[in-house]
């Protein structure tokens, strides 16, 4: 094979392996005023412990995605997460009496039905929202109920 027909058959084989290339979302970043909070809350929270990194962050395993908390306060407010963070539970309960202890259960309203409360979602999902100090909102569905789409 000559040098030419060689480059075109590699060519092939990267297109070929770049469409099967799906990114992987594997790191989410919020940010927060105070670490030490934010560790405990979500230490609390997530009903998981979170391992310490430099740089003013904290990283917890959240199945495939890791949650890295920030603390930006040396360079000023926190920015909230647009959108809320989606986290899937075994025990749906076990996670709400975790947010209603830390007083941290949305008081909006999600599509007619109280947001801080566990309702079975028009799109069938069981869940319930949250927000954490520093107004990121979070929502917690349970596993097995999830749309997907």
């Amino acid at each position: 094979m000559s040098a030419k027909e060689h480059d075109k058959e590699k060519r092939k084989a990267n297109k070929r392996t770049a469409s099967n290339d799906v990114p992987q979302f594997f790191r989410l970043n919020i940010e927060v005023r105070d670490l030490a909070s934010a560790i405990s809350f979500y230490t609390k929270l997530l009903g998981v412990e979170g391992r310490k990194q430099a740089g003013s962050r904290c990283y917890f395993e959240c199945g495939p995605v890791t949650l890295q908390v920030l603390d930006v306060s040396s360079l000023g407010q926190p920015h909230p997460a647009a959108k809320a963070l989606y986290f899937t539970v075994k025990d749906l309960e076990a996670a709400y009496e975790r947010a209603k202890a830390l007083r941290c259960l949305s008081r909006e309203e999600v599509h007619d039905a109280p947001g801080g409360g566990i309702v079975v979602r028009p799109w069938g999902e069981r869940s319930f929202y949250a927000e954490d100090p520093w107004k990121n909102p979070l929502c917690f569905a349970e596993l097995g109920t999830v749309y997907t789409g």
